[in-house]
């Protein structure tokens, strides 16, 4: 089995303030903040993997949490330092971080540590929505972010934005992506509101949500916007101009391998012509006592062949036989019963070599995978 690209995941864990929608391993600060002991963690966890992937090169460094942008710059810088001290990673490496735009007065800091994208969790621009969405920035201080990214140096954006939010129309949903717009970032992330279990919003749901029908239209509506605009979509919810899709992410969706260190990260790595799975403990203390103990899990057919459905189907472009093989190990007869299952319901279409979901078959996505639970 031939080994997939290889990412790395760093999880850092802390928030200034737990959004009511997040179902992310995250951890409102309550004392100081123990960033010196945490990055020591993090490179011990580092050292701890390395002999699981001996040999091999990184494609990319996605940074994300919580909010990664409360570490101090230096502390990043020490953190990229140490990676790069004990991984090859390439001098065209995607490293991403993700950034609150609350948390932007370290910006130049954490571009000259070697961050060359950035990933700003706008979510809307408009006060109300976020004032709901318990964010700690505004609509001035959001665009004041994406203003100082752009004059620090850094030019591969991405801006976060969510639709599906109390109250809002089809007009308030496409002011946001205007507003977006007119900053001509990179990539946009937009994707629906969705209440998560274990999350506030969960115990006490918001009021005046949006229903089915309207969803579809703001959705329809703003992707034929972007398409106008030169946004390219070829993810459920990622849209990019040419050449600048999030290398990282695509590595998910295409069932390659990432290593995951910090609280709570997860790792998938390929070895031996085994899949395996395995993550952290979740709460930064229980983390930061060095008990970095990992929960195996190798991964049966059954198991690889819905996983690599439920990421490669979010992908407009879908998946080809070769990289079904390549990166499960698995001959494609195993799944032929299911796609002909799905090709016959026209919520899959096979163009060229390209397996796809139809229209259908995105908005019918969880029945489309159900077919492919073989177990």
């Amino acid at each position: 089995m031939i080994h997939p690209p290889l990412s790395l995941y760093i999880h850092i864990p802390w928030c200034i303030h737990k959004c009511p929608y997040c179902d992310f391993n995250s951890h409102q600060i309550k004392n100081t903040l123990p960033e010196t002991e945490y990055i020591a963690a993090l490179l011990t966890d580092l050292d701890q993997e390395l002999p699981k992937i001996s040999g091999r090169n990184i494609n990319s460094i996605f940074i994300g949490g919580g909010t990664p942008s409360v570490l101090s710059a230096a502390i990043i810088s020490q953190l990229i330092s140490g990676v790069k001290a004990r991984l090859p990673v390439g001098n065209n490496a995607e490293i991403t971080m993700e950034v609150n735009p609350g948390t932007v007065d370290r910006l130049q800091g954490f571009y000259t540590a070697g961050i060359n994208r950035l990933s700003l969790g706008i979510q809307s621009f408009n006060d109300s929505n976020l004032q709901n969405l318990g964010r700690i920035h505004d609509g001035f201080g959001a665009e004041q972010a994406i203003k100082t990214a752009t004059e620090v140096g850094f030019h591969n954006i991405n801006l976060d934005l969510m639709f599906g939010l109390p109250g809002q129309t089809v007009v308030d949903a496409l002011e946001d992506l205007h507003t977006a717009i007119a900053y001509q970032p990179s990539h946009l992330s937009w994707y629906q509101l969705t209440i998560e279990p274990n999350t506030f919003f969960h115990t006490k749901p918001p009021n005046n949500l949006p229903d089915d029908d309207l969803l579809w239209e703001i959705q329809t509506a703003g992707q034929k916007y972007l398409a106008e605009q030169g946004y390219l979509q070829y993810e459920i919810s990622a849209y990019a101009k040419l050449d600048k899709q999030c290398q990282h992410n695509l590595n998910y969706w295409k069932f390659g391998d990432y290593l995951g260190i910090g609280a709570g990260a997860h790792s998938k790595i390929t070895t031996n012509n085994k899949i395996t799975r395995f993550h952290k403990p979740n709460h930064p203390n229980v983390y930061l006592q060095n008990n970095l103990l990992i929960e195996p899990k190798i991964l049966t057919n059954e198991d690889i062949v819905l996983e690599f459905m439920m990421n490669a189907l979010r992908l407009l472009d879908g998946f080809t036989e070769a990289e079904f093989i390549n990166n499960t190990g698995l001959n494609i007869d195993i799944i032929e019963k299911p796609l002909q299952q799905a090709y016959a319901k026209d919520w899959l279409t096979k163009k060229h070599k390209s397996i796809s979901a139809t229209e259908n078959g995105i908005r019918l996505l969880n029945n489309l995978l159900e077919l492919f639970m073989l177990s």
